[in-house]
């Protein structure tokens, strides 16, 4: 009998000994789990805090490489339109030598090849855009008007109708022109003159001598003059034309027609301004391109 009460207080004791044993078992795992959760806190906190200083430095050279897309597309006569409820960003305006304007460009894609490599995908969105709505309209922003001066001209050795001229537009070297205008303009007359180019014609040969544009004129059945630029026009000055901001293709397809398309509405008016649809064509800040005698004729 004292045995079996001796033990049944063992085994009451071990039973204790255990279920004390499991509590604080539990009370540990449960104090280990608490830890183990404010250490992911922390972790999470500081990952999050990483992340976010990380997203500010690339915020930071997207709209650096954005600025510097917008900047280098305004020097080649892109124009810029600020998003409604954006804050416009200042760019530079193409007033001087193109040639100036190249070698800038060629320095800013240097020091900025890199970031424009990490935002290579977003550039593309952000230009391809609006292409397919510019793209299906044909107008005189398709072209790429220009000043130019001759410096150097002679008649072609092949055609008794054409003048070979080099003209200065601005860039690291002359074009050549080939001009029917020998029936038209004196040599002499042809000599350091200011003209407007149309610069983005496909290169043609004629006669055997690759033409790279075309000097344009106020023509009549009767009478053909070259169109005058503004006092104070340079060579590579950009022709604008007030409703149709510039976007000239590099070098337009001729299946598409794009001057064919224009020419019917690039006239001079009554006051021998050259005009399309009416609208004045222009130097900024300089004024009007203008024919020297020619009213209500054909630009071309």
């Amino acid at each position: 009998m004292i045995a079996r009460i001796i033990t049944r207080n063992m085994s009451q004791n071990i039973v204790s000994k255990i279920i004390s044993n499991a509590e604080t078992t539990e009370k540990r795992l449960a104090e280990l789990r608490s830890k183990l959760n404010e250490i992911k806190k922390v972790k999470v906190e500081e990952k999050v805090q990483q992340l976010t200083e990380e997203n500010k430095v690339l915020a930071a050279k997207v709209e650096a490489a954005k600025d510097e897309l917008i900047r280098l597309e305004t020097l080649h006569g892109k124009k810029q339109y600020p998003i409604p409820g954006t804050k416009a960003t200042v760019t530079p305006q193409v007033t001087g030598d193109i040639q100036n304007v190249t070698g800038d460009t060629q320095n800013v894609t240097v020091k900025t090849e890199k970031p424009a490599k990490k935002i290579k995908d977003t550039s593309k969105k952000i230009k391809e855009k609006p292409e397919p709505a510019n793209d299906s309209v044909v107008d005189v922003r398709k072209l790429d008007l220009r000043i130019g001066k001759i410096v150097d001209v002679n008649k072609h050795p092949d055609a008794d109708s054409l003048y070979v001229e080099q003209i200065d537009c601005g860039e690291d070297k002359p074009r050549t022109v080939v001009s029917g205008l020998v029936n038209h303009v004196k040599i002499e007359d042809m000599r350091d003159r200011m003209v407007m180019i149309l610069a983005n014609l496909k290169p043609v040969k004629m006669r055997g001598i690759t033409s790279e544009a075309m000097v344009m004129c106020a023509s009549s059945p009767e009478k053909v003059e070259i169109l005058v630029p503004p006092s104070g026009a340079v060579p590579g000055d950009l022709v604008e034309c007030d409703g149709y901001p510039r976007e000239p293709e590099g070098i337009m397809n001729p299946k598409k027609k794009i001057f064919e398309t224009c020419a019917p509405d690039l006239l001079t008016n009554n006051d021998r301004i050259a005009c399309y649809k009416g609208s004045p064509l222009v130097v900024p800040g300089k004024g009007p391109i203008v024919a020297p005698t020619l009213k209500g004729v054909n630009v071309k």
